[in-house]
């Protein structure tokens, strides 16, 4: 299975790369995709997936009970997404862009973060390991709790996640530069204590 949703979310001269264009493995992959993303239109619950010829009737029929009928107004969006012009969804994956960069130096500025580039989608995982917290879901309660900042914990997508922290940039850079000021504040209090 491969979730392609962030298919237009690449960058520094990267290029999505279908599992599609393997023929090799096409007769056991589903792929998946939709508007969320691409035409920022999140909730709107309008997506697609492409199965093997083997699985076309089963998931017909799962399909036709469980997730069918998306309401009018969404499809008539869709095609709208479609066939307009593309210039917005370009504008919209620059400025993840420029967020992406506040993002990333305002995490390695932190004390005991470090955080790589990300080349694609719009979350930062930042190495938290040198904090001194126990747990990165640890870490990632405290700071909504007492920093009021959302994150999740690296432990939440699997068990190598433990030491990082998942965080969004899809908001206002002026909000990301707050959730930063306040991490930073948290993290000197902490070590201080």
């Amino acid at each position: 299975m491969s979730d392609e949703i962030y298919d237009h979310f690449v960058f520094d001269g990267e290029t999505h790369q279908t599992l599609l264009a393997y023929p090799e493995i096409r007769d056991r992959l589903i792929v998946l995709n939709g508007w969320s993303k691409t035409y920022a239109m999140t909730g709107w619950r309008l997506g697609y997936s492409i199965w093997p010829k083997t699985l076309y009737e089963a998931v017909r029929k799962l399909s036709v009970n469980a997730w069918s009928c998306v309401n009018a107004a969404a499809q008539f969006a869709g095609i709208a997404a479609l066939d307009g012009p593309h210039e917005p969804v370009r504008e919209m994956v620059a400025e993840f862009d420029r967020r992406r960069h506040l993002v990333v130096e305002g995490l390695n500025a932190l004390p005991g973060v470090s955080c790589a580039t990300p080349k694609g989608a719009f979350y930062a995982f930042p190495n938290v390991s040198g904090t001194g917290w126990r747990s990165a879901k640890a870490l990632a309660s405290a700071l909504l709790e007492e920093a009021g900042v959302a994150v999740i914990g690296g432990p939440d997508f699997g068990v190598y996640g433990e030491g990082y922290l998942r965080l969004s940039y899809a908001n206002s850079a002026e909000n990301i530069r707050a959730a930063l000021e306040r991490v930073d504040a948290f993290l000197r209090r902490q070590k201080a204590a």
